[in-house]
């Protein structure tokens, strides 16, 4: 990987925020109903902030490349639509009641309405696409938005499995988070007219960043705070997910521990957390897991080297360094 200059991620907020702004007005206009419940919950979940960090990738990688436009702008809104349906799909399954540091949509209004809300949100991303009369795009996003469902149904098989394995976890990453990181840097690239193989390096760094991102973002659930992530510590272990940290102490573990981590892991007893944390920090599984994390984001860097250089790839060499090296 050639050591090139990344921007921080606020210089990189700075840099997308016009075409943000534009991107989170056509959100706003897009979302309206004329039903008053769908305009309340689906205005709650995008209200609620966050990095926007998938559709800004479809900014950057577009910018990247030369193109920027109104088309650049739908297609991060639909990136953005399907996210936050997947968002709310997640927190009816995972039973959660906290995100971003505020009570989940199906903890205010229940599930069923998530549910119903999270498919207005996927059906209106699947409208605006269409809008765009690109057959290209559209197949990209419709083999997606697949993966991603089966992603979920895999994650729904591993839940309290004590059995999962490394490569088992990757493959629920490359479904759930990374399939949709490398779509919307390929479409960035795509709307830019790049050829196959700048189409494929895009992709190739989004996917690998998806990865970087989702198991930085496991180590901070046996890292970090509550009141720093915005949701509760020790969640993933409440919901049966077994993440790399568990997942590489339990590979190292006795087998008198190995033993008792299985059973807190099949019962999902969040209060055993403090034996969980001990044992992780026993094998240093933060430290491998922080690791793993990084590989995947230098090749995410490496995959871009190829580009000729501007702020809009020093803003996604910027994203690759942030998604190992934040604390929320």
């Amino acid at each position: 990987m050639t050591d090139r200059s990344a921007l921080s991620l606020p210089a990189i907020q700075q840099l997308a925020a016009p075409d943000m702004a534009a991107v989170d007005a056509l959100i706003r206009r897009r979302l309206a109903s004329d039903v008053v419940l769908i305009n309340q919950v689906a205005e709650y979940i995008i209200g609620a902030g966050g990095k926007r960090l998938r559709p800004m990738l479809l900014l950057l990688a577009s910018r990247a490349l030369g193109h920027m436009g109104a088309d650049a702008h739908q297609l991060a809104a639909v990136v953005e639509f399907i996210h936050t349906s997947t968002l709310l799909h997640d927190d009816v399954v995972d039973e959660s009641d906290l995100r971003r540091g505020r009570s989940t949509a199906n903890a205010v209004w229940g599930n069923a309405t998530s549910v119903l809300v999270g498919d207005f949100l996927y059906s209106r991303s699947f409208q605006l696409m269409v809008e765009l009369e690109r057959m290209d795009v559209q197949r990209i996003l419709a083999d997606t938005t697949n993966m991603i469902a089966e992603g979920e149904v895999l994650q729904l098989l591993h839940v309290r499995n004590p059995d999962t394995d490394e490569p088992a976890y990757l493959r629920v990453i490359e479904r759930k988070t990374a399939i949709l990181f490398a779509a919307a840097t390929r479409l960035g690239a795509l709307l830019s007219d790049a050829d196959a193989t700048t189409q494929q390096a895009l992709h190739d760094y989004g996917m690998h960043l998806g990865y970087a991102f989702q198991i930085a973002d496991d180590v901070l659930d046996y890292a970090s705070d509550a009141a720093t992530m915005g949701k509760n510590l020790g969640d993933d272990l409440a919901e049966g997910k077994m993440t790399l940290p568990l997942i590489h102490a339990m590979a190292h573990a006795d087998a008198a521990t190995r033993d008792r981590l299985r059973a807190i892991v099949e019962s999902g007893d969040v209060s055993a957390l403090p034996e969980v944390t001990t044992a992780i920090a026993a094998h240093d599984s933060l430290g491998y897991s922080r690791a793993v994390a990084q590989r995947y984001a230098d090749a995410a860097e490496a995959a871009i080297d190829g580009l000729a250089d501007n702020d809009a790839v020093a803003a996604l060499r910027g994203l690759a360094r942030y998604a190992v090296n934040r604390d929320r």
